[in-house]
């Protein structure tokens, strides 16, 4: 099962994403609001791409399934869906069916590093809308679009506003309203998990999410490790991985290491090295190197920008 990246494009910034799909510029590097009306979807038919950023959208006048990795998500029955980063989504219609007509909604397109200083409480990784076992779009009372419309207008109007010392957290805040409307349409519509349980993607995302929230009792994560739990040869769950979200297992695990990195270096008083080992990282400078490559800062860096 072999498969590479070399066809998607490589989106890492909100700005990337803009450009790659014609959009207009964002005004804030980390976050914008897309109005789809001026975006019919069939001007993404032919830009794959593997986005390192969150997508909530909503569609009104959408009839198609879009195909992400080797899975589709339907817009048949709903028109809230959500995209998580690592995930690559190509937007066409089936062959032969339109897409759409007089296309209506939003889509909010934020980077992870936006959730870095939000509220406490659920972190959005471990929402259940944002993973890869979610293939079908929500459907939407009156009273829930009207809710999410009024969120959407706020982070439109802030993150327009010119950038000061408020313009994050407030941005943050207003994102984590967003997600807690989301968060009680999906219960509603899905008051239980499916019954066949959780595919190979959601179980390995909920063992990784569970060793890293224990990170100071373990050692450092490890495909082997995960492969086993799993019951499946490391090379098979590379493949997978790879195949569905265009990164292998690997890549995986170092991007989930640098998110806790990240959340740790700026919610914790934690030196650069007790952050380092309470990771599983036996060399600090190994640590250190590893950030930079993935985030282009050192993690002492990364700390006095934030």
């Amino acid at each position: 099962m072999k498969s590479s990246t070399a066809r998607f494009a490589i989106l890492n910034t909100v700005a990337d994403f803009t450009e790659h799909y014609g959009f207009a510029a964002p005004s804030h590097p980390l976050l914008t609001v897309i109005d789809l009306a001026r975006y019919p979807p069939p001007d993404f038919a032919l830009k794959p791409a593997l986005r390192h950023l969150y997508l909530v959208v909503l569609k009104r006048h959408f009839h198609g399934q879009l195909p992400y990795g080797q899975q589709v998500y339907d817009y048949r029955h709903g028109v809230l869906g959500f995209y998580a980063p690592g995930q690559p989504v190509q937007f066409c219609p089936r062959p032969g069916a339109p897409v759409s007509e007089n296309p209506q909604g939003w889509m909010v397109v934020f980077h992870p590093d936006l959730l870095l200083h939000r509220p406490p409480g659920p972190f959005p990784g471990s929402y259940p809308f944002f993973a890869y076992r979610v293939q079908q779009a929500l459907d939407l009372s009156a009273t829930d679009e009207q809710l999410l419309n009024h969120a959407v207008t706020a982070l439109r109007q802030e993150s327009a506003q010119p950038a000061d010392a408020f313009s994050q957290q407030l941005l943050s805040t207003q994102l984590d309203v967003l997600l807690q409307y989301a968060s009680r349409a999906y219960h509603r519509q899905f008051p239980t998990e499916p019954a066949n349980g959780p595919d190979l993607l959601s179980r390995f995302e909920a063992l990784l999410a569970t060793y890293l929230d224990h990170a100071a009792e373990q050692p450092l994560p490890t495909v082997q490790h995960f492969a086993e739990a799993l019951h499946v040869l490391p090379a098979y769950l590379g493949d997978v991985l790879r195949t569905h979200t265009g990164q292998n297992a690997q890549q995986h695990l170092h991007h989930a290491l640098i998110e806790k990195a990240r959340r740790l270096l700026l919610g914790t008083s934690l030196s650069i090295r007790e952050t380092a080992f309470y990771l599983g990282f036996d060399n600090p400078s190994y640590f250190s190197r590893l950030f930079k490559d993935k985030t282009g800062l050192t993690p002492a860096g990364f700390r006095q920008s934030a």
